[in-house]
């Protein structure tokens, strides 16, 4: 940086060191009930997102998983289920790679960062909307990714017709 950059860094360093300072001295309000309903929201969406995603890609290969392997090598329900297992543990780590294009459709759809001060981030209510925003928005995601299993009742017909 030349001479001139750093001494304008420097300023604004110094100018955020004093806002920091001041802001620790002030007591700061909770978050309002409006703001807590941003966190949940911008926090529940990308989960809906993910919990849909993961279900329905763990519904429909573990299903053909157990209807074509299962079937070709005539392996019990246990081992079926054992495969189905070991599928859904390599389906969850690649459903986790897709959590950040989640995140990026959700951001390019509106969604902002919910506009709070680092100690209102902190607060508890702050933390408990976000957790509760996670676990409705992959419960639902969830709910929405079985839709998979509405195929699948004619493909266990034909299986039960061929034994």
């Amino acid at each position: 940086l030349h001479s001139t950059e750093r001494s304008c860094l420097l300023r604004e360093l110094h100018r955020f060191e004093s806002i920091a300072i001041a802001q620790e001295k002030l007591e700061v309000a909770p978050p309002s009930p409006g703001q807590l309903r941003h966190v949940f929201f911008h926090n529940a969406l990308p989960f809906v997102g993910f919990g849909f995603l993961d279900n329905a890609i763990m519904i429909a290969a573990g299903t053909q998983i157990e209807l074509s392997i299962g079937v070709v090598l005539g392996i019990s329900t246990m081992a079926g289920k054992y495969c189905e297992i070991q599928n859904c543990l390599f389906l969850f780590s690649c459903s986790s790679s897709l959590a950040g294009y989640v995140e990026a459709l959700a951001s390019r759809l509106g969604l902002s960062i919910p506009d709070l001060t680092p100690k209102q981030a902190d607060m508890w209510q702050t933390r408990l909307s976000a957790h509760l925003g996670k676990a409705i928005g992959v419960t639902i995601g969830c709910i929405l990714g079985m839709f998979p299993l509405l195929f699948f009742g004619e493909e266990e017909e034909k299986l039960e017709e061929k034994q």
